[in-house]
């Protein structure tokens, strides 16, 4: 009997954070289709345009303060995924960014942190060559707080560690890319 105690107060003091009620979608790309040249990056033997892709959200949770948004890759070679792109503090009144907002067309107060390309903004999918395709998570995090204290030379990691410690809700929209 203890044993089902833990999980039930577990679940009433921590709520899951992914629900059906927030959604991510994009008129760039496509859940479970592949990343389309546009949005690949250009070097390290890739030949894209590196463009950010266009992305729309809505139903966000009340409460919602800010949001976060992350681009990584779980199936990296590095034991650790790769961060494509991390951005903190987007206010929580923008349901859209357009294709190629990274670096300036991020709405007012948004920061974009440190990616594993060692730069802030986006850099595109480009695993390596023979590999299976990878996956590329976009994930929206709906937070609590106006701002999460964290500025351009953030980590992906520390910026996924705030988001997944303190969200609202998240939705996620996944693609692939191979070559």
């Amino acid at each position: 009997m203890p044993r089902l105690i833990f999980p039930t107060l577990a679940l009433a003091l921590f709520p899951l954070a992914a629900s059906a009620g927030m959604t991510l979608t994009s008129t760039d790309l496509t859940e479970g289709g592949t990343m389309p040249a546009a949005q690949v990056f250009n070097g390290f033997g890739c030949s894209g345009l590196n463009l950010s892709p266009s992305l729309e959200w809505s139903g966000a949770p009340d409460g919602t303060k800010s949001f976060i948004l992350t681009a990584y890759d779980p199936d990296a070679p590095t034991g650790s995924g790769w961060w494509h792109w991390t951005v903190v503090n987007i206010p929580a009144d923008a349901h859209a960014l357009p294709e190629g907002a990274s670096p300036k067309a991020l709405p007012a107060g948004a920061i974009e942190a440190r990616t594993d390309f060692g730069d802030a903004g986006y850099g595109g999918a480009c695993p390596p060559e023979g590999d299976k395709p990878h996956r590329y998570i976009f994930t929206l995090y709906a937070m609590p707080v106006e701002a999460v204290p964290l500025d351009a030379g953030a980590s992906g990691a520390m910026v996924g560690y705030m988001a997944n410690g303190g969200a609202l809700e998240k939705a996620t929209l996944t693609v692939t890319y191979g070559r």
